[in-house]
């Protein structure tokens, strides 16, 4: 069973870089794609990044061109590397399992994710 523990989140200024970490244990054939969704008061889950373990990755057309994904195989660990935020990226973040990089546009398909980490940028 994978369990997945999430870092890094804080309060920034608009303009301003966060990086997300996500420590992952355990091992489950069925969920090879990791990735991150967050959701904010009153909002649905958004699904906004996600990579395969051969590096193959996918964004969301909210984040693309300013988040970057990535994982150390070697350390097992998932990172979300934000720029150029924004009050609109406030919101809860979580680390995810799924089976694919749908997850992205449809992120009710992460089969399970840790306790999430809060992003607040103000203006």
């Amino acid at each position: 069973q994978e369990e997945l523990v999430e870092s890094g989140g804080g309060s920034v200024q608009s303009g301003g870089s966060l990086k997300l970490s996500c420590t992952i244990s355990g091992f489950d054939s069925s969920t090879p794609v990791k990735g991150w969704f967050r959701q904010a008061p009153g909002k649905e889950r958004e699904g906004i990044a996600a990579i395969t373990s051969y590096g193959l990755a996918r964004y969301a057309d909210s984040v693309k061109g300013r988040f970057t994904i990535s994982r150390d195989s070697a350390t097992n660990t998932l990172y979300l590397e934000m720029n150029s935020l924004s009050p609109e990226d406030t919101a809860i973040y979580y680390c995810g399992a799924g089976p694919n990089l749908l997850v992205v546009g449809d992120p009710r398909s992460f089969r399970r994710w840790g306790q999430g980490t809060q992003v607040t940028v103000s203006e």
